[in-house]
């Protein structure tokens, strides 16, 4: 068979040798990859510690909006209840689906694939740990400021949806719903970084031998997660760029006296908000196909159709958006489409659910917490997917839209297909980073009363949506025979709070970090996360050869801790890890990971504060700690595209590997690929914005008072992305031949790729036409605006490399960084260029 990467797989078949490996060896990887202590523990990039820190904080927001739930759970129980005020309860309402949603699901599994993918994948650690480590302190730091804005009284009050033009800058003139739009904006950053870290992580650190036929299927899941985020968070992104853009210089996108539509801001927000079910539940599925054979100590039943299962359920999640727009008057064909999609995705969710129960009826379930959880996440997910299916079904989903039905079916959706499993997870894992394992009597304690909770708290909600009672509101008169339903409700929301409770006495009680010293494999999984490690997750990295290492061979576990495998040793004294091929897991060189930094950090805590300024108006101090932010990330990345002071070494059995490559074996020429990925969908969703806009009034587009630009700045323009282009292409083949000559061919590039855009808006800008004026100019200005944000980044990074190539520290051998950044300069010079022929001939040729 030919090698993938030029590899010759024969050279695998050694291991194990024969010998251990000496304690001196173990000694010095301990030394490269030191336990952080103290303040170190505030620059750790180490998984084990990031990881623990990011599902510890998605826990914190699970339990404040547990208890937002609580105190609307409490406002609901009796007719005309005055224990919240009707502003209160909007805030609290909307900062309870805000915060689950945002700030405890899609955080919650990302955190579970930081720290369990480098030991399922027995890796070293993750390819861009401070990456990692980034996303989880912006996420931090603006979370608990976003939180806050409850207690001063100044909350979004507009819904977790913020459907304009309630939301818009008339009928919410206060700086409430400007929080919502700039407090999230760190969520979708730290989400799009744990996105590109995991797509590149898991195809590019895998232990060798780990084909992707043999990658665990919790690893599928969080790869397939990665993806939809890539496609659908961008949507969110442009939708409250737009919906804050009109709060803040009045932009009309939304308002229809200027040419906007609301209908606009549904769509963004729905093409994002509803897959995103499936982007939290994809993971937790995932966990399941990993809990469950354990459970039952049996293979997983169907291992291959799981897997395509997630692959359509992530593909056929996106044709769903419209779900929720039935009732918005859209024409019939496409509320037909739509609702045969939103039927037809419920197939691949049906297969994993099959194939749970036949692993289970292959083996012999032990009641023990994981199992529990993971058995109730499965009963209550299918009743969610059963009255999922019933409002897919149009006429069905006119009488119960926005009742309680609605608020029931996502209840049982979300908590079945993921608050359960996650749970399940907890316990199932924890003696992986515990001394001590958690209390199985707890467990099956916090199980039953959270189960129980669930059944008692939103089945009865079906019965009040049927009975008419709408969501969304904070009382209700007496006379509709929903009093008694509504008290039972609020009776089964305090269990689960109670479960909740136990699990935190249990966690009190029992938890207690470790990395190298902790209780082990409990439960006896069959997977490479238990095999013996420490701080530098496993002893030596072994070669894989079955889809459960430990149950197929268990002496693996042995010969892995006395260093049989790869890498028993730090090759170069520094921290590595093996870099293999996408698709067979060949070794094709060893990479040298970062260590703990304070760059990651500071820009962090400025991308946090830049945002959180942005909400007050203090626009100019926002724009210096988000130029701060920019300079801590190239600082950071300063030291990163530095070869090892060796071309070649040894990594165990005479198997010799080089210690940098170019091109697309590189990992960070992946990265970059995944962050392009996603700036185009940033791009196509401000251009389906234009289109969608021009679509409401063709004949008024452009307006009669807004002139068209002339044509001498559009040739301007085109001229200077030309010249920009030529730059890359000679600044392409300098990086090898003269590469100090970079030190102005970057600069002058790229200033030509900003001046082309600043010519493109000038242009529309002599005209007259301004973006308050109408929705033409605000889409035109935005996706001006939206090219500058991408020169100013491109600025920002070729300056940098210009300073690193004049230093005679790029160029040559030593080009990973440039060629990354080349694929970023190209992808902007087409946008630039798209965005040209869009605003300018668009106009012209539209019917």
């Amino acid at each position: 068979m030919t090698s993938e990467s030029g590899f010759d797989p024969e050279l695998l078949k050694r291991f194990p040798v024969p010998e251990a490996r000496s304690d001196e060896e173990e000694q010095e990887l301990k030394r490269a990859w030191c336990a952080p202590r103290g303040w170190e523990l505030l620059t750790a990039v180490n998984n084990n510690y990031i990881g623990i820190y990011y599902v510890g904080a998605a826990f914190l927001f699970f339990v404040l909006a547990g208890v937002l739930a609580l105190l609307m759970r409490t406002q609901l129980a009796l007719p005309l209840n005055g224990v919240l005020g009707q502003e209160t309860y909007n805030q609290v309402f909307t900062m309870h689906g805000t915060t689950m949603m945002f700030l405890f699901a899609v955080p919650a599994v990302e955190a579970m694939g930081v720290l369990l993918l480098p030991q399922m994948l027995a890796a070293r650690d993750l390819p861009f740990p401070r990456l990692s480590a980034y996303a989880f302190w912006a996420y931090l730091v603006g979370g608990l400021c976003f939180f806050a804005s409850i207690f001063f009284g100044v909350a979004p009050d507009g819904g977790w949806f913020m459907y304009p033009p309630l939301t818009s800058w008339r009928q919410s003139p206060g700086i409430n719903a400007d929080f919502w739009l700039l407090g999230i904006g760190f969520i979708e950053i730290s989400a799009i970084a744990g996105a590109i870290e995991i797509v590149v992580g898991i195809l590019k650190t895998r232990a060798p031998g780990m084909t992707l036929d043999k990658l665990p299927v919790f690893a599928w899941a969080m790869l397939v997660f990665a993806g939809m985020v890539m496609i659908g968070f961008p949507s969110i992104i442009v939708g409250t760029a737009l919906l804050e853009l009109e709060r803040a210089f009045h932009w009309p996108f939304f308002d229809a006296s200027k040419g906007g539509d609301p209908l606009l801001w549904q769509h963004l927000f729905w093409f994002f908000g509803h897959p995103e079910v499936y982007i939290i539940f994809l993971p937790a599925a995932g966990m399941l196909s990993m809990i469950i054979p354990t459970a039952a100590q049996t293979p997983l039943v169907a291992h291959r159709l799981v897997v395509l299962a997630q692959i359509a359920t992530g593909f056929l999640a996106f044709g769903v958006w419209v779900h929720h727009m039935f009732a918005t008057g859209l024409p019939p064909i496409s509320v037909s489409v739509f609702s045969a999609a939103g039927s037809a995705v419920s197939i691949p969710a049906g297969l994993q659910v099959f194939a749970w129960i036949a692993t289970v009826a292959a083996g012999r379930l032990r009641p023990d917490p994981p199992g529990l959880f993971a058995l109730g996440g499965v009963v209550t997910f299918v009743i969610g997917g059963l009255t999922g299916v019933m409002v897919a079904l149009v006429p069905f989903d006119w009488q119960v839209h926005d009742t309680h039905f609605v608020v029931a079916h996502l209840h049982y959706v979300l908590i079945g297909g993921m608050v359960f499993p996650l749970f399940a997870g907890f316990y199932y894992w924890a003696p992986m980073i515990s001394r001590r394992p958690l209390s199985k009597r707890l467990g099956r304690w916090a199980f039953w009363l959270m189960f129980t909770g669930m059944q008692v708290t939103f089945l009865p909600m079906h019965l009040t949506g049927l009975m008419g009672m709408p969501r969304r509101v904070w009382t209700y008169q007496p006379g509709h025979g929903w009093e008694t339903v509504n008290l039972i409700s609020t009776v089964g929301a305090f269990t689960i709070a109670a479960g909740v409770l136990v699990f935190v006495v249990d966690l009190v009680r029992n938890f207690r970090f470790s990395v190298g010293d902790n209780a082990g494999n409990v439960y006896g999984g069959g997977t490479l996360e238990w095999l013996p490690g420490d701080v530098y997750s496993t002893r030596s990295i072994p070669v894989v050869d079955s889809r459960y290492p430990l149950w197929d061979r268990p002496e693996i576990s042995k010969e892995v801790e006395e260093g049989r495998h790869l890498l028993p040793y730090t090759a170069t004294g520094f921290r590595e890890t093996i870099i293999t091929s996408p698709i067979k897991a060949e070794p094709q060189y060893l990479m040298r990971m970062p260590g703990p930094s304070p760059w990651h950090v500071a820009a962090a805590f400025a991308t946090a504060i830049f945002f959180l300024l942005l909400t007050v108006k203090l626009y100019w101090i926002s724009l210096a700690f988000g130029v701060g932010a920019l300079a801590c990330i190239v600082r950071w990345l300063w030291e990163i595209d530095r070869p090892l002071p060796v071309d070649e070494v040894d990594i165990g059995g005479g198997i010799r590997l080089p210690t940098y490559v170019t091109g697309p074996g590189s990992h960070g020429w992946w990265a970059m690929i995944v962050l392009i990925v996603v700036l185009a969908m940033i791009f196509a969703m401000t251009v389906f914005s234009y289109v969608f806009l021009w679509s409401r009034d063709p004949v008024g587009w452009p307006p009669s008072d807004a002139g068209m630009a002339d044509a001498a700045s559009g040739w301007g323009a085109a001229a200077l992305f030309a010249l920009a282009a030529g730059a890359l292409w000679l600044s392409t083949r300098w990086i090898v031949t003269r590469p100090r000559g970079l030190a102005w061919l970057l600069p002058a590039g790229v200033i030509a790729t900003a001046a082309a855009g600043a010519v493109d808006f000038l242009g529309h800008w002599d005209t007259g036409l301004r973006g308050h004026q109408s929705a033409y100019g605000a889409a035109v200005f935005a996706l001006n605006g939206l090219q500058a944000v991408l020169a100013f980044f491109l600025l920002m990074l070729g300056a940098g490399m210009g300073v690193r190539a004049a230093r005679g520290m790029a160029g040559g051998r030593i080009r990973a960084g440039y060629e990354a950044l080349a694929l970023l300069w190209g992808f902007t010079l087409f946008q630039g260029a798209a965005t040209l022929a869009l605003t300018r001939l668009f106009p012209l040729v539209a019917p």
